[in-house]
């Protein structure tokens, strides 16, 4: 996690790199050893299939050479006349300090190359950009200011409480038209507002009320909600995926324009309203719209769990690395829809699951 920067429940499936970083280790230490000039210095691998290091001291030239060393002693126990036995033996205790020297400063360096190994592979990711870096990579390097739209609520009434006892309180009669933004929208505006600021980019906070035609064509603009902000389905309309309802304003979905079964993902109004416990859909989708000619980026659930679900997804890293394996190789150049899905407990929803893509 602190090497290579990964949140703890990243997908090891789509992000290899530990396994890459592994595998770069053993090809460097395989080189390192095949020079035959190395016979009697301390061996280092990491076998494949795990990550921790094995180390194995050199087998036939220090068995040979401790022989000697251990009859040396028993010849002088023997009441041997000559001398020799312990200029041998001190002989021998002098090649031992010179041959642990040597295994110290092999064993040194070979923990030097594979700090090195790893530091490079650390700087390496550090330096990719990631999924969701590709994604925004469009939008972060347009020179113009980026308008975040996002839906407006009205309500007919404020609660005030009184200053000098905070329980009692009062409602008071007051249309606040325009001015309302609803707490589930609230959530991804301010993480997706948020991402723009920590990268430097300007922009713009919009209601829905206040955008306009011309505005959006001044640059590109990211769209929050779905059936609460109407930009947004004029924007998805002529999208594979897009929204729909019925006449009575109880059933709302997503649906595939492709699927011949005409695939939805839906959600019960009333189910919803009575339980709060349902499972949410969403779009996120990164295109070039055809009526202002700009950049548009859309985070909009079918509900409003699908909608915090859609902004989570599009400013946490790791989330959107589930993509890769169905994106071209090329995806980051194209238009992309995605479906998500969440599941909503007791009003909070869950992380966000993709469900369909769609590239072109």
């Amino acid at each position: 996690m602190e090497v290579f920067g990964r949140d703890p429940g990243y997908d090891t499936t789509f992000d290899p790199i530990v396994r890459v970083t592994a595998a770069e280790i053993r090809k460097r230490i395989a080189q390192y050893y095949q020079d035959a000039g190395k016979p009697d210095e301390l061996r280092i691998s990491l076998p494949p299939g795990s990550y921790i290091p094995h180390f194995e001291w050199p087998k036939s030239p220090v068995v040979m050479e401790a022989t000697p060393a251990i009859a040396m002693p028993i010849a002088i126990e023997l009441g041997s006349s000559t001398l020799a036995p312990g200029r041998s033996a001190q002989t021998t205790e002098q090649k031992n300090k010179v041959s642990r020297g040597f295994h110290t400063s092999r064993l040194l360096a070979c923990g030097l190359l594979l700090a090195i190994v790893f530091v490079g592979g650390w700087t390496w990711v550090r330096s990719r950009p990631t999924t969701l870096d590709r994604f925004w990579s469009p939008v972060l390097s347009a020179a113009d200011t980026v308008v975040v739209c996002f839906p407006q609520s009205d309500i007919n009434g404020i609660i005030l409480r009184d200053a000098a006892n905070p329980l009692q309180q009062r409602r008071l009669e007051e249309k606040m038209n325009g001015v309302v933004v609803v707490v589930d929208d609230l959530q991804p505006l301010v993480s997706l507002s948020g991402l723009l600021e920590m990268r430097h980019q300007r922009y713009n906070l919009m209601g829905e009320e206040a955008a306009t035609l011309t505005t959006l064509r001044q640059g590109p603009a990211i769209f929050i909600g779905a059936f609460d902000n109407p930009w947004t389905l004029r924007l998805t309309r002529d999208l594979r995926f897009r929204f729909g309802n019925n006449s009575e304003m109880t059933q709302f979905w997503i649906e595939d324009t492709q699927s011949p079964a005409k695939t939805r993902w839906g959600v019960d109004r009333n189910l919803q309203q009575t339980t709060n416990n349902y499972r949410d859909y969403a779009i996120v989708a990164r295109f070039t719209d055809a009526n202002t000619g700009q950049l548009a980026v859309v985070a909009a659930g079918v509900a409003r769990g699908g909608t915090v679900a859609a902004g989570e997804f599009l400013t946490r890293t790791g989330n959107m690395d589930s993509i890769r394996s169905q994106a071209p190789k090329d995806w980051a150049g194209k238009n992309m829809e995605f479906v998500l899905s969440t599941e909503i407990i007791d009003g909070r929803s869950s992380p966000p699951k993709v469900e369909a893509t769609y590239f072109w």
